[in-house]
């Protein structure tokens, strides 16, 4: 029952991780004066529940972005595509660093997903 759980919600952090990565743009804007660097816009009409929790989302975020690219390929294009197909909902998504063969596929993406779920347990993000 646990390997099924963790299996799920790995599943919910890889496509909120996507839908992150995506939404990523770089700044193309001016430098800015150091001091106000990490600064935030107003955000008055959130709670301080809310506040704490998209900090501490965000964090988990960076912590899998991390994780994922300190893995060695084809691991990490595994948990790529991996990603991709569960926030399409779709499992249409391949990489060309992964073997055509699906039983071949398959036994990776299961490494992948393993070696991940070790790395996040031990760094305690789940």
């Amino acid at each position: 029952m646990m390997f099924n759980d963790s299996n799920h919600i790995l599943d919910d952090w890889l496509s909120r991780w996507h839908a992150w990565g995506k939404s990523y743009k770089a700044n193309q804007q001016k430098a800015q004066d150091p001091v106000f660097r990490n600064a935030k816009s107003g955000r008055g009409w959130d709670s301080i529940d809310d506040i704490i929790e998209d900090d501490l989302i965000g964090s988990t975020l960076e912590s899998i972005d991390f994780h994922v690219s300190e893995m060695q390929d084809p691991h990490r294009a595994a948990i790529y595509v991996l990603a991709r197909n569960l926030y399409t909902g779709r499992s249409v998504w391949m990489s060309p660093r992964l073997p055509a063969d699906p039983l071949e596929r398959g036994t990776i993406v299961a490494e992948a997903r393993n070696q991940l779920t070790k790395r996040l347990m031990a760094a305690g993000v789940m």
